[in-house]
């Protein structure tokens, strides 16, 4: 895959990069649609696909992750990707492997907290993926809005090479965020999953004429996810977008995410308010 991206650099094409756990979905697509337009007509556009197992807690679901290698080829042929890269694990990952990447302080609420080793892992992997595809452009979803601004933080504290694009987050028709781990979900969890937009809405339009406590945004967002009998909340965040700290007055432009869990299921969303 290097020896490829320095061919093709040495050529003048410019590489845009789109980095995926694989089990492809409409809302991969964008990502790639977006690379393309990003590259140009002479450049190329990469899709990785790895099921990094760094990024995952012992508890979590790396066993489980779906995967359907076959069709994510089939998806990415149809988008037009010039190269897909799958490497295996003792290629990412050698037996002695010791060096890890860790942003120390967007990482740190949120995901962070629930689930403390993850960005060590993305960070790792992403850092790892970009030594080896070389891209000019890396493309990252907004639905992972906290990955999204860590991984911004690492390429400029690092002074990676690349500039990094956010694709707006793309949703199925009732709202829910397009997740590879919808499919997960029940047909009632499904149903019920809908509450996350819901719970985006209500709280834009709550803050929409004047401004609110975060508490009490909180506690009215807690009962109207709670209305929904499978749901058990992991966390519902007011944030800057800019440094992600905490906020305890929500107005318009304050930034909204929440976990939550159906079942074994955790899906996150978030929206600026």
């Amino acid at each position: 895959m290097q020896q490829q991206s320095r061919a093709w650099k040495k050529s003048g094409a410019k590489i845009a990069f789109v980095p995926t756990m694989g089990f492809l979905h409409a809302g991969h697509i964008s990502l790639i649609e977006r690379a393309r337009k990003a590259a140009g007509r002479n450049g190329k556009v990469v899709v990785s696909i790895y099921v990094n197992p760094t990024q995952f807690a012992p508890n979590e679901d790396l066993k489980k992750y779906p995967r359907d290698l076959r069709r994510d080829k089939q998806l990415c042929q149809q988008a037009g990707v010039d190269a897909l890269f799958v490497p295996a694990n003792n290629q990412i990952y050698p037996p002695d492997f010791s060096t890890f990447v860790v942003e120390e302080k967007i990482s740190k609420p949120m995901e962070g907290t629930s689930r403390p080793t993850h960005f060590r892992g993305v960070c790792t992997v992403v850092a790892k993926l970009f030594n080896i595809v070389l891209p000019d452009v890396a493309v990252f979803g907004a639905k992972d809005c906290q990955q999204a601004a860590v991984v911004q933080r690492m390429v400029r504290d690092l002074n990676f090479p690349l500039k990094i694009i956010i694709g707006a987050t793309a949703r199925e028709p009732d709202g829910l965020a397009m997740s590879s781990r919808n499919k997960y979900l029940t047909p009632d969890q499904r149903a019920q999953a809908t509450v996350l937009h819901e719970a985006l809405h209500e709280a834009a339009a709550t803050v929409r004429n004047k401004p609110v406590a975060a508490k009490q945004l909180r506690a009215q967002i807690l009962t109207h996810i709670r209305t929904r009998p499978q749901a058990r909340v992991d966390y519902i965040e007011f944030f800057d977008p800019k440094t992600f700290e905490p906020v305890s007055t929500v107005k318009r432009g304050t930034q909204m995410a929440l976990a939550v869990f159906f079942g074994k299921t955790r899906l996150i969303d978030n929206a600026t308010l």
